[in-house]
């Protein structure tokens, strides 16, 4: 394993999404970066950092948000005009999950580490970031209960 002047998130938490857990501002904090490629990280179509001009450690206030809200994030590869997302692979254009999504990485703070390549090679290392006030996880519409349709089926009908 190489080791890295700058946190990159755990292996096994690519393709988590990043979810707001309450309603404080929600603080972006710039970690650091190993790649060649010009990186723009950006959220809701501005630019939060750049991973060549941005010092470590430079952080950026998002706002607040409802509780449980997914912030989709985006990393622009200004060198291939590639952009690949936080959140599941089906959202990036070579089908791979771009990024590491860390809970609980320090107390209270979120890791996010993207990958700048088109299928590859997964190293995490060419932008990190991290938020406070959120949480990671998989955001899904929750299964109906059967048992309850069973019985709203007939209350329909009548």
């Amino acid at each position: 394993m190489t080791a890295h002047a700058f946190p990159i998130a755990a292996p096994g938490t690519e393709g988590l999404k990043i979810i707001v857990a309450d309603t404080s501002h929600v603080i972006a904090r710039y970690e650091g970066n190993s790649a060649a490629y010009s990186n723009d990280l950006l959220f809701n179509g501005g630019i939060i950092f750049n991973n060549h001009a941005t010092s470590v450690g430079t952080t950026a206030d998002l706002g607040s948000f409802a509780p449980g809200t997914e912030l989709v994030f985006q990393l622009c590869v200004n060198n291939t005009g590639n952009r690949f997302y936080t959140g599941p692979a089906s959202r990036n254009p070579d089908s791979h999950t771009h990024a590491r999504v860390q809970a609980d990485w320090l107390p209270g703070s979120t890791l996010v580490s993207f990958e700048d390549l088109y299928n590859g090679p997964f190293n995490f290392n060419d932008l990190s970031f991290s938020f406070t006030n959120t949480t990671s996880g998989f955001t899904s519409v929750p299964e109906p209960n059967p048992f309850v349709l069973m019985l709203a089926g007939p209350a329909l009908l009548a």
